[in-house]
């Protein structure tokens, strides 16, 4: 991979990455409510989902299923009345994502975080359309397609992960200063209207 590809590739996908949205949003709300160590493992399922996209959109599956939007229909609003009940709850400071007092109550799962990163990813149609759009542009047919795949992937993935740090950091922060005042029913009603959001957007986007 030339030195002239990637000054282009890495700073569009960065850009793309670090703008705000489903995911950072995701990210965000998580970093608040369960802190970064956490909200690693939905950033486990979530770079899955993106990685899974972004090989099927260089292979064309995802213009095939572009065409036929009812695919996603049944999966994506599913996921947005799921992350949706979240939101509720952790805005009545009640489930497994809400900030508690009592660090003994029962806490989200693995399963239950993996599971929210990756449908995130997976049920946005933004998503596969800004990979049909600006990843196979980058792959070179000459050259290997499973060889430049690997490389160019693992840096989306690389980019993604660094930007949801970020903002699952910017959440952590968020939550330290409301918390030195005792606000955790203000936490979670912050928390749970980004959840609220993040399902809307996934079930209307």
């Amino acid at each position: 991979m030339s030195l002239a590809l990637l000054s282009v590739f890495i700073p569009t996908f960065f850009f793309v990455s670090i703008t705000p949205g489903m995911c950072m949003t995701l990210a965000m709300t998580l970093g608040m409510t369960v802190g970064v160590r956490r909200s690693l493992w939905m950033m486990v399922g979530e770079l899955t989902g993106v990685g899974l996209v972004a090989a099927l959109s260089a292979f064309g599956v995802a213009a095939l299923l572009l065409n036929y939007p009812t695919v996603f229909t049944v999966f994506k609003y599913a996921g947005g009345v799921y992350l949706a009940y979240i939101g509720v709850q952790m805005w009545l400071s009640r489930g497994k994502m809400a900030i508690k007092m009592d660090d003994d109550e029962k806490r989200a799962s693995i399963f239950d975080l993996i599971s929210q990163g990756f449908i995130t990813a997976i049920a946005n149609p933004k998503g596969w359309a800004f990979f049909v759009a600006l990843l196979p542009p980058f792959l070179h047919p000459e050259l290997p397609l499973a060889n430049q795949l690997v490389s160019l992937i693992a840096i989306i993935l690389l980019l993604e992960f660094c930007c949801l740090l970020i903002y699952a950091s910017g959440g952590r922060t968020m939550r330290s200063l409301l918390m030195k005042s005792g606000n955790v029913r203000i936490m979670n009603r912050i928390a749970g209207t980004l959840m609220i959001g993040v399902g809307i957007w996934l079930a209307l986007g």
